[in-house]
């Protein structure tokens, strides 16, 4: 049996920065690393993924946990990355899109209200304007104390019942900065001026040849052993079990697994309700482009009859997602839609079957895909973490976890949203910090 003074659960992007810095051992549950945040390859008309670039350059790209794009971060962090992996600069495109209407709206809807009907947009305008103050107890409470009655009904509400599988009536308001509300930025959008972009991943990155060489390359430089599953944490005696039978100590333990996770895991309660969290189903797609594909990179939908609440384009972020014999021409489109479920409630095969033929006609409908060349989907089991209102479960488990010696750290670890860059830097410091004790 292994001993080491400190062991990293997770080869994600988090988990992997913290072995970089810290040369301790990094156990995965997969045969990759990366995570949700990695590219695989599949061949028209085929479905077993390959996880690195064919020879021929023949396959569509896709990313496992739907499209994960470098944005913010650090300087110094950004530098790694551009060390590592050569990155291209994207301006963002994207828009609510009313699929009944077949109307587009530039994102954030509550920035181009000129794009609305008028008497709508007046509304919209007049309820932004006069937005009581206070502090709302629920994200519902927090989108229409924001945007108003009218902008929520018309977008808000449907698309965040699809977004958070129902819990936006009950969690606790979150997301404001994806979707902040500048009043004279909202003036100049209903008067048909151009407003300024706004928001966190105005300006993102992505790695020229994909998130795995991202993490290829760093998992080069870490002791990553894979395909070790965690089955149980023995607190007393500070011993993993893995799934496959094997065992290993530690003295101290940098988990990236989810909270929720970790808990079960370690037999911990702690006497409240847990947060929640809901799963998604990333259904990825390689089609013949349609004759009313969009441009934008993705787009938000509220009113899909499948019930998916995202649809992104990679290929249109950059054609390198595309076969190579497709680039020039354009005529192929590699997409991915995101539908939300409760945490862990996991439709089963013949769901997931019967979703994917959905989700297809559905595109085909609005002429964004012609014929379907491959259909893949990739369960999210811990995709978005949300907290009850007035909760201090998070706080509280962080702190039960430290005292046994497990520091918790990344997006999922810590129950936080962040994206790859911040989770890199978060990484790097908990792996120095434990590194060294």
């Amino acid at each position: 049996m292994k001993h080491s003074k400190g062991l990293i659960l997770g080869a994600g992007m988090t988990g992997l920065s913290a072995g970089w810095v810290s040369g301790l051992p990094v156990y995965e549950s997969q045969s990759i690393p990366g995570g949700i945040c990695s590219s695989y390859y599949l061949f028209p008309g085929q479905s077993r993924r390959i996880y690195s670039s064919p020879d021929d350059k023949e396959a569509y790209r896709f990313e496992i946990g739907g499209g994960h794009w470098i944005f913010g971060g650090d300087p110094t962090v950004l530098h790694f990355i551009r060390s590592l992996a050569p990155v291209k600069s994207y301006k963002r495109r994207s828009a609510v899109f009313f699929s009944k209407q077949d109307l587009y709206v530039p994102y954030p809807i509550q920035n181009h209200l000129g794009y609305l009907d008028k008497e709508i947009a007046k509304k919209a305008l007049d309820e932004i304007m006069v937005a009581p103050k206070g502090n709302p107890k629920t994200m519902s409470d927090w989108l229409e104390q924001s945007f108003g009655q009218t902008l929520t009904q018309l977008f808000f509400a449907p698309f965040h019942e699809k977004y958070t599988a129902g819990l936006w009536t009950r969690i606790a308001p979150q997301d404001a900065y994806k979707s902040p509300v500048n009043q004279s930025i909202v003036i100049q959008g209903a008067f048909n001026k151009t407003p300024p972009a706004v928001g966190y991943n105005v300006i993102y990155i992505y790695p020229k040849e994909g998130l795995n060489t991202l993490a290829g390359r760093m998992a080069e430089r870490c002791n990553v052993n894979y395909e070790k599953k965690v089955a149980r944490i023995n607190l007393t005696q500070k011993e993993i079990s893995f799934q496959n039978g094997s065992c290993a100590k530690y003295d101290n333990l940098i988990s990236t697994l989810p909270l929720n996770r970790i808990m079960e895991i370690a037999a911990l309660e702690i006497d409240c309700e847990p947060d929640c969290c809901t799963s998604v189903l990333v259904l990825n797609i390689g089609a013949k482009r349609g004759s009313k594909c969009p441009g934008e990179h993705w787009l938000y939908i509220p009113d899909s009859n499948s019930g998916f609440h995202r649809v992104g384009f990679y290929s249109n972020v950059d054609v390198s997602f595309l076969p190579e014999s497709s680039q020039k021409e354009n005529d192929r489109v590699s997409i991915y839609a995101e539908r939300a479920y409760r945490g862990g409630e996991k439709p089963s095969d013949e769901e997931i079957a019967l979703y994917s033929k959905t989700v297809v006609k559905e595109l085909q409908s609005w002429k964004f895909i012609e014929e379907a060349e491959t259909v893949d989907p990739t369960w999210i089991d811990v995709a978005y973490t949300w907290s009850w209102p007035n909760s201090n479960w998070r706080e509280r488990t962080l702190k039960l976890l430290e005292e046994q010696s497990i520091f918790q750290v990344g997006r999922y670890g810590r129950w936080i949203f962040q994206g790859i860059a911040e989770s890199i830097k978060d990484g790097f410091f908990v792996g120095a910090a434990i590194g060294k004790i």
